[in-house]
């Protein structure tokens, strides 16, 4: 709807403030005061600290922000991660050549710490602007949720640098970039947590409980605030920050304090006990999975792929900022769209690592399944589903819906021309143009089936980018209660919650023996987190948080040789065969992201993570 592209102005440049990061230092903020106005001039303005109160929205997420140098508060880490090969921009040649602190792309601290430093500034010096004849004015009630939401994105702000750099400086007041002390040194991990979560649990009562205004939904709410802290806490107990990252247990600040300390099995306790407040808040009547019935009769391909395509119930927080793009322009559905099919550019390419990964319609994995094979092609009546051609290679057939929603492979029809689209040589797709499809798959999920450059279909599709949805709380939650009490009867409830939205049998039913054990149930919600939440963003951070990165490709592991076809097969029946077509680097302190080295080099206090 086109109402959500103007969602609360949250786009907004100011056009009264340029509010631009200064190269000097990450607290600075340049240009302030457009035309040399006073902080007082400022707020005493009520047009001016509307737009002040609306630009420190600017760093929520854009989880459809994929191709190209895509920016680190939008959507690099599919592609930095083993879900993904990008076939332009940085992450081309990034997950092969690696980096170092010097020339680390995708780096979230300028740009949120000059956020923060303007919601410290509004929330020191925004007031009640009385009324006065007919001009506008800002009441009490106004100011006070005003403030409510810019102190949620200070927190929320502070939890994404977290979750990128691990321990950082908490910055809770507006500093004088011109004066004499601007270096800090970074908080501790429980000193990180405790702001964060202390703040967003004064302001949870304090936003809307819940928005169903079409003009506001990108506003933080009650459920968002309590979301951001049940993930908050949940990484606090993973393994990366409690005790588990042996080189960072000797990090210390130059006046001596640790920065991580040692493992403390307690905090899963507490990431229990914040999902739980979530999930009983989202229980009473305020989110619910996504499904769609036809005739009557559940239908999880409809489910799943109308999911993402507009605003519902499962969706907790979105970002009315997308760059979907145009079938005809730039964006993620041109990206995704065979070349063979009219505009199509056919270089957003999904790993065999996460094609593997992907269940089989029984609900087993294909390690499991006497259903799965790699020898030959479908006949009539093997393909149980339906979803697939006769002539079909078989590591295709009988795959889960999630798998036929996520990934688009040799041999398929293309959904609006019914046109079977190839990758092998001589078929528009091949390897032959620089931006092809570097594993012989293109990323099918969250594109939409609408657009189509040609006649007088529609060549865009608005939807907005989804930041939090359920699915993933129900996953986090089954995740916590596993590590307190493994024999806890819910933790394969909330599972099997997504796997029946998925339409593959429950693990109660297909796998009873994994009950109870606290291993065997963990390798299944990490399983399932694998498939549900493909390339929305979050695996990245999930495998370094558990510290599984190091593991081989195909186990978690981001590093090592990187499979799809046989791009270069010179005939159609050679492209059956996986071949590399990468050797990706990981190393150990690829497990938190280096601070960006000239914040480094200018400061005394600053300490580098481990490695870097």
């Amino acid at each position: 709807m086109k109402n959500f592209k103007k969602i609360y102005s949250i786009l907004l440049v100011t056009a009264s403030l340029s509010l631009t990061q200064c190269s000097t230092s990450f607290l600075d903020v340049s240009d302030e005061l457009a035309g040399q106005l006073t902080m007082k001039e400022v707020f005493d303005n009520t047009a001016y600290t509307r737009n002040w109160h609306r630009n420190v929205f600017t760093g929520i997420p854009n989880s459809s922000g994929m191709i190209l140098d895509a920016a680190a508060l939008t959507n690099p880490w599919a592609g930095a991660s083993d879900e993904l090969k990008m076939a332009q921009g940085t992450l081309r040649t990034l997950n092969s050549s690696g980096f170092n602190s010097g020339n680390a792309p995708f780096h979230r601290w300028g740009s949120l710490y000059t956020l923060i430093r303007q919601a410290n500034l509004f929330l020191e010096n925004a007031h009640e602007i009385p009324r006065s004849g007919d001009t506008d004015y800002i009441d009490a009630t106004e100011l006070a949720k005003m403030k409510a939401q810019v102190r949620f994105l200070r927190a929320y702000y502070h939890y994404l640098l977290f979750e990128q750099y691990g321990p950082i400086p908490v910055i809770d007041k507006s500093i004088d970039p011109s004066g004499s002390d601007i270096d800090f040194e970074r908080n501790s991990i429980d000193e990180v947590v405790d702001f964060i979560s202390n703040e967003l649990t004064a302001v949870t009562n304090e936003l809307d409980e819940f928005i169903t205004d079409q003009n506001y939904l990108a506003l933080p709410t009650k459920g968002v605030a309590l979301a951001v802290k049940a993930k908050l806490h949940l990484y606090a107990a993973s393994p990366l920050f409690n005790g588990g990252y042996q080189e960072a247990l000797a990090l210390t600040n130059p006046s001596g304090k640790k920065l991580f300390s040692a493992a403390d099995p307690s905090k899963w306790n507490k990431a229990e006990t914040a999902l739980k407040e979530f999930i009983d808040f989202a229980n009473s009547g305020k989110y619910q999975l996504y499904k769609v019935n036809t005739n009557g009769v559940y239908d999880p391909d409809k489910s799943l792929y109308e999911l993402f395509m507009s605003y519902n119930a499962e969706i907790i927080w979105a970002n009315p900022n997308q760059s979907w793009g145009a079938i005809n322009g730039e964006g993620v559905d041109r990206r995704s769209t065979p070349r063979s099919e009219n505009a199509g550019f056919a270089c957003i390419a999904v790993t065999q690592e996460l094609v593997d990964d992907f269940f089989m319609n029984d609900g087993l994995s294909i390690e499991e399944s006497p259903k799965y094979s790699e020898q030959g092609f479908s006949t009539a009546g093997d393909d149980i589903t339906g979803r697939t051609e006769v002539g079909t290679y078989n590591m295709w057939v009988n795959r889960e819906p999630r798998f036929y929603q996520t990934v688009f492979y040799h041999g398929r029809k293309w959904h609006l021309t019914n046109r079977v689209v190839k990758f092998n040589r001589g078929n528009g797709n091949d390897n032959t143009a620089a931006d092809h499809p570097w594993s012989g798959y293109l990323l099918y999920k969250r594109i939409s089936r609408n657009v189509h450059n040609q006649g007088s279909f529609p060549k865009s599709h608005y939807r907005p980018s989804i930041i939090f949805r359920l699915a993933e709380f129900y996953l986090l939650y089954a995740e916590a209660m596993n590590e307190v009490n493994p024999g806890n009867p819910l933790i394969l409830e909330y599972v099997d919650k997504i796997r029946e939205r998925a339409g593959i049998p429950k693990l109660k039913d297909i796998k009873p023996e994994i009950i109870g054990n606290k291993d065997l149930q963990r390798e299944a919600i990490r399983a399932e987190m694998r498939v549900e939440l493909a390339t929305e963003g979050q695996r990245y951070f999930d495998v370094r948080r558990w510290m599984i990165a190091e593991n081989d490709a195909g186990e978690g592991g981001q590093g090592g040789l990187f499979y799809g076809m046989n791009m270069g097969a010179t005939t159609e029946s050679e492209f059956f065969k996986r071949t590399s077509y990468e050797n990706r680097a990981f190393t150990r302190e690829m497990y938190l992201y280096p601070i960006p080295l000239n914040e480094i080099q200018k400061s005394k206090k600053l300490v580098q993570n481990p490695g870097w």
